[in-house]
């Protein structure tokens, strides 16, 4: 029972409203949007359900409804049945794998006579919960190798189902739950490994056919290796009492590459790279010796990191060249400037920097925009609907848009620190992460800044899936968030 005679007076007494008006305004301005990318010249109602913006209006009714239904049940039962509905979500991504019907190359959709579902989208707050669930329990420490596989496989599950359904996109957007990780008290070396991986891929990627100085050294792996060596020497000084030995190891490699470097540009051309791959096999021998020495779990660690950070290198070209499609290498050769391509994989990029730049600084106006009218930039109203915004409202139009996503993801900050336990503040940093990793990734691919993959922009792409899926993973933790205070007995 919750203290007091009457639970829903409370509840709504308790809840965000602040967030709440985030949403409203959102939708708002996501509708004028859909509004202004799919509107064609001469259209007279764009109220009509003939009309894209016109279906919006549905969903974003039905999205507000199923909200408001949310936010009517006890905020117990999430915890409750967590891994019921996760279950749930993974016999339908498992299910869709097998789905006959194929739009655009995915198989992610369940075609229900006229209606079409995304479980990918609904999968999201699924997987937010299970975790949640999984990791509030009593005597879990993400510092267990145990706990934390268990972990890994809640997240990794759903990935590889959506990946069968070839829509690799939506997969990428689970690893956002790594900021929940960390905040959670997985080292800050875990994330850093990642972040180290993709400076790998894009450096060496991007200059591995560009020789350092005429010499045959490739300066894509001339670099990476420098990182890897530095790295691991900054490493030990972080995560170990060896310092001294740290800066000598850097010292060293620096050193020796710059003279092999020297020599091979003034004395006899070389490649520079099998010297530096010398060097880091000997840093590798010496950390193993100093790990059997002094038994420091951390030294394994490091020497791993090292080992891993060459091999993944190296396998990236040959992961580039033979194991991601024709399309998805193209997008991020193009991405990388290795390939131009303004009439194929970069085509829509290129249309959408011409939309967003022509809007200028205050923007063309309501229905006014020139390419998203004649239809230049293909998808729009879902993937590409920033572009609208950009074209329409100008850069001040785009900024305000930003700053109400910046609001919302500091006001999820602040609700998910004042969670009383464990499973509300774990969902709601789940929440923020997934909003902060769709955010960031769809205007970067707007903009030309990261690959495109395909995700909407949360409440402003066209779709009832997507406006549905993040409703439901903001209202759950909103409801949550409104029975903190609630004393039961």
């Amino acid at each position: 029972m919750t203290q007091g005679t009457d639970k829903q007076p409370g509840v709504l007494r308790s809840l965000d409203w602040w967030t709440i008006g985030i949403y409203l305004a959102l939708l708002t301005f996501g509708w004028l949007s859909v509004c202004g990318a799919s509107y064609t010249y001469g259209d007279t109602d764009i109220f009509s359900l003939d009309t894209r913006s016109g279906m919006q209006i549905v969903w974003i009714g039905t999205s507000v409804c199923l909200g408001f239904v949310l936010l009517m049940l006890d905020d117990r039962f999430y915890d409750t049945f967590a891994y019921v509905i996760f279950g749930v979500l993974l016999a339908l991504l498992f299910v869709t794998i097998f789905n006959p019907h194929q739009i655009k190359g995915s198989r992610s959709w369940l075609v229900l006579g006229p209606l079409r579902v995304q479980p990918a989208e609904f999968a999201k707050f699924a997987t937010a919960l299970a975790l949640a669930k999984f990791m509030s329990a009593y005597g879990y420490s993400i510092h267990r190798w145990k706990h934390f596989a268990a972990t890994l496989a809640i997240i990794l599950t759903p990935m590889l189902f959506i990946i069968l359904q070839r829509e690799t996109g939506s997969a990428l957007v689970y690893l956002a739950f790594f900021l929940v990780f960390y905040r959670e008290g997985m080292p800050g070396c875990v994330l850093f490994t990642g972040v180290a991986a993709v400076v790998y891929f894009v450096v060496g990627i991007r200059f591995e056919q560009e020789l350092l100085f005429g010499t045959p050294t490739s300066v894509g792996r001339f670099v990476v290796l420098l990182l890897v060596q530095l790295f691991t020497a900054g490493m030990v000084r972080a995560y170990t009492p060896a310092r001294g030995m740290a800066w000598a190891m850097a010292a060293y490699c620096v050193g020796l590459t710059l003279v092999a470097l020297l020599f091979s540009v003034f004395v006899i051309p070389f490649d520079v790279v099998w010297v530096q791959l010398a060097l880091t096999a000997l840093m590798v021998g010496w950390l193993v010796l100093v790990a059997l020495g002094s038994r420091l779990r951390n030294f394994w660690l490091i020497t791993t990191f090292a080992i891993g950070s060459v091999a993944f290198f190296y396998s990236a070209d040959y992961v580039l060249n033979n194991v991601l499609e024709p399309h998805q290498r193209t997008r991020i050769n193009v991405l990388l400037g290795l390939d131009e391509d303004l009439a194929g994989a970069g085509y829509n990029v290129h249309q959408s920097e011409i939309a967003i730049g022509s809007g200028g600084l205050g923007g063309k106006g309501f229905l006014n925009g020139t390419q998203t009218k004649l239809k230049f930039v293909p998808e729009q109203d879902t993937d590409f609907i920033f572009c609208t915004v950009g074209e329409e409202e100008g850069f001040l139009g785009s900024a305000g848009v930003l700053l109400l996503f910046l609001a919302l993801i500091l006001r999820l900050i602040h609700l998910a620190e004042r969670q009383p336990f464990a499973f509300g503040r774990i969902y709601g940093y789940s929440v923020l992460s997934i909003f902060l990793f769709h955010v960031f990734i769809n205007v970067g691919m707007v903009l030309g800044l990261t690959p495109v993959i395909g995700i909407p922009l949360p409440f402003f792409s066209y779709g009832g899936s997507s406006l549905w899926g993040f409703t439901i993973l903001l209202f759950i933790f909103l409801r949550i968030d409104a029975g903190r205070n609630l004393v039961r007995t």
